[in-house]
């Protein structure tokens, strides 16, 4: 397999979600290149609704490749505050973009504190390295 993509700027979770800290208690939530990957062409995207309230380490969603469906889990229990709708249309943004254009949803946590919890348990670009390879 080809050398994946981790941005080191990231946190990563054994799940294969990545997050993306945007502000004091908000994050963008994706897959990653190495779960874009192993699942082939993206042919549909399900995603929970603006609003909903996701559990850390709970299925929130789904993507569907030619190959397999796969759970998409939520990496911290939060509230969803805006959904990539573009990937109703365009769900292979999830394999051309998986850190960009196809990014997931963006949640929402309770405090900064909730957030600074929920990433330090999280892997690095390293620790993240670390298990695809094992």
């Amino acid at each position: 397999m080809s050398e994946i993509e981790l941005p080191a700027d990231l946190f990563y979770t054994p799940e294969h979600e990545w997050v993306q800290r945007l502000g004091p208690s908000s994050v963008r939530v994706g897959i990653t290149d190495y779960a874009q990957a192993q699942l082939g062409d993206v042919v549909f995207v399900q995603l929970p609704s603006v609003g909903d309230d996701v559990t850390a380490g709970s299925s929130m969603g789904e993507v569907e490749s030619t190959k397999s469906v796969s759970d998409v889990f939520a990496p911290l229990t939060a509230k969803v505050i805006a959904v990539n709708e573009v990937l109703e249309a365009d769900p292979e943004k999830v394999n051309s973009g998986p850190y960009t254009d196809g990014w997931l949803v963006e949640l929402e946590v309770s405090s900064v504190e909730v957030l600074d919890a929920a990433v330090s348990e999280m892997l690095d670009a390293d620790g993240y390295a670390a298990i695809t390879t094992e």
